[in-house]
């Protein structure tokens, strides 16, 4: 039997918690694009973006009371916020032994569990501009892009995160943020006009 998802997500809200997996497995492609996005290079070297989002499924199966007792949005905005707790963790787990500096950057902190969101976009825009080869000056572009990120309005690097990478609808960014759907409109297409100018910069 086909169920749309907004079919099922009233059934989960019933009770029915056995169309759990169903549920999931529509949502399974955005939650990898959001892990692949936000899990750090260091921890990517020793677990991949499956095995976070299997964590994933775990963590949000113990605890589909709390989307069922809860007033979220969608399920998948709800499974976003559990993605991002589920980061967390991992990332603690696997930088624990790493100096506190790489941990500050690599780890959600001070109350954001997506980390460092300038961080992220520096990294997965660098990896699609050089070769592994190329360390070194993958390095130092990194230096650079985070900087100009980070030069950008915060609101307006979250729009380009959640949008781009993370394959947000422009609705669903609206509600991430609580800004209005046509000021996130305005604010992707600002940020990408800025982000142009600085590949140019430093291409």
């Amino acid at each position: 039997m086909n169920i749309n998802v907004d079919a099922i997500e009233q059934q989960l809200k019933l009770g029915d918690l056995t169309l759990f997996d169903d549920a999931f497995s529509r949502h399974r492609p955005r939650l990898w694009q959001i892990i692949h996005f936000r899990l750090s290079d260091q921890v990517r070297a020793r677990v991949d973006a499956d095995d976070v989002l299997q964590d994933v499924y775990l963590d949000a199966e113990k605890r589909l009371n709390h989307f069922v007792e809860g007033d979220f949005p969608s399920l998948f905005l709800w499974l976003r916020l559990v993605t991002g707790q589920t980061l967390s963790r991992v990332h603690r787990r696997h930088l624990a032994t790493e100096s506190r500096s790489t941990l500050r950057e690599s780890s959600p902190n001070d109350g954001n569990l997506f980390g460092n969101t300038s961080l992220c976009l520096s990294q997965r825009f660098i990896a699609h501009m050089t070769s592994p080869s190329q360390a070194a000056v993958k390095a130092e572009l990194i230096v650079e892009v985070r900087s100009a990120l980070e030069s950008m309005n915060e609101i307006d690097r979250e729009v380009l995160a959640l949008r781009h990478f993370e394959e947000l609808t422009n609705q669903e960014v609206a509600i991430e943020l609580d800004i209005k759907p046509k000021a996130a409109s305005i604010r992707y297409m600002r940020a990408l006009e800025r982000l142009r100018g600085v590949l140019e910069v430093i291409r």
